[in-house]
Parts: C-alpha cells; structure tokens; sequence
C-alpha cells in the first residue's frame, strides 16, 4: 500500500471523529455553496457558529454587548501576528471583556465566553479538510483545521 496525502488526511479526519468533534468538507462550507458557511474566501471564522456559541455560553449577557465581543475577536489591533494571537488566546481563555448597561441604569462588566474550558462537551468542535482562505494574492489550502 503506498501513503499518500489523502490516506493521512482521512486518518487525521477519523481521530477527530473518535474524539468528537464533527467533521465537514470545506468545499461544501464555500461562498455560494448550499451549506456555506463563508461569505467569501477571506473569512477565516465562521462567523454563525461563533456567533451561536457566545450565544449559548453566555445567555444573560445582553445581545448587543455579545455582539461587541463577535467584533472584538474578528478585529485585529494588534501589530504583530504574535501580538494578535497571544490576544486571541487570551480571549480563548479568559473571555472577552464587554460592559453594557443594567436595567437600574449602572455599567456592567463582564466576558462574554468563547469555549467551555469546564464541560468540553458543551462546546461545537469542528474539523474542516482543505479549507481554503484567499487574502490578495496569497491562496493557501491547509489540509485540515479545527
């Protein structure tokens, strides 16, 4: 039997499954597919699953303050690529800071949460195989992504 791509790919996609995440085709996420997921080649979130996710793991959080923290995570202020993922990582983990207004009129501080670190299940674990992203002139195709 020769090894080839393809055979390490379906093996990497099959431990994926095992752990529990799904699994999906990226060409079948694509701009202008029947299940897309991506308004174009330049996103490199798909954005409606992260939006249900903040929705689901932090419900008392007011809409619009969960909406702020949606833009925070797919804004990139930071200078450097080490920069934006140590900033990411630090949302990962810690959430992302928003505050929005009480009923009684004061200012909330809070983090609207982006993964379960205590109930993994709770989370939407994804694998996509040739996800491919175009930015300019630069198209790159990782072989999978979760």
């Amino acid at each position: 039997m020769t090894l080839n791509e393809s055979i390490v790919e379906d093996a990497a996609l099959s431990w994926f499954k095992e752990l529990g995440y799904s699994v999906a085709d990226a060409p079948h996420l694509a701009p202008g597919e029947t299940a897309a997921e991506r308004s174009s080649f330049g996103d490199v979130v798909l954005i409606s699953r992260l939006r249900e996710a903040i929705t689901r793991l932090s419900p008392a959080i007011p809409s619009d303050a969960r909406e702020e923290a949606l833009r925070k995570v797919l804004r990139h202020d930071a200078s450097s690529l080490v920069g934006n993922n140590r900033a990411f990582h630090r949302m990962l983990r810690d959430g992302v800071p928003v505050e929005y207004r009480r009923d009684d009129g004061s200012i909330a501080g809070d983090h609207v949460r982006l993964i379960d670190l205590n109930n993994p299940d709770a989370n939407d674990w994804l694998a996509v195989n040739q996800f491919t992203v175009i930015e300019g002139q630069n198209n790159r195709r990782p072989d999978i992504i979760s």
